[in-house]
């Protein structure tokens, strides 16, 4: 059966897709649909990467909680910040030494931190050694950088391991 159907997943999410976007249950667009969503995973295969494995699911439920807390407290913090006075407000740029070493992980973190308010995930260096982020209020680049090691890549550490 998994050579026949190598990634069942994948095509049943195709097919579904398929007659979703047709808006129709016709016997052609069944079968039509059914020969693409097993015709294409294999022959896109070569194209995609490995898919990391998941350990640990406890640490990704921690995850979710410290990422929507911190969302919370973030959308306070630029409140606070855009309603106050202008010249509190002191952007910045960082760069974030990455002990992530998965494409995977490394964009996680960079949407976490884009996600949260008043950080964006800028770029990548091209030996993935470092994210640049830069901060709406940046009065110690140190605890920043020390906050998103700690809070975010420890657990991404523990889940990409």
């Amino acid at each position: 059966m998994r050579r026949l159907v190598p990634a069942p997943l994948s095509s049943l999410a195709l097919w579904i897709a398929w007659l979703m976007l047709n808006g129709t249950l016709a016997p052609g667009h069944l079968v039509l649909g059914a020969v693409l969503a097993l015709a294409l995973p294999p022959l896109l295969a070569p194209y995609t990467r490995p898919q990391p494995r998941l350990r640990r699911p406890g640490a990704i439920v921690r995850l979710a909680f410290v990422v929507l807390h911190d969302i919370i407290r973030s959308n306070i913090e630029v409140a606070r910040l855009i309603l106050g006075p202008e010249a509190r407000i002191r952007p910045g740029f960082v760069r974030v030494p990455l002990a992530l070493t998965e494409p995977q992980a490394i964009a996680t973190l960079a949407g976490i931190i884009t996600m949260t308010p008043g950080t964006l995930s800028c770029a990548v260096a091209p030996d993935r050694s470092y994210l640049l982020v830069h901060a709406l209020d940046l009065d110690d680049p140190d605890r920043l950088v020390a906050d998103i090691k700690a809070r975010y890549e420890r657990a991404l550490l523990e889940i990409f391991a």
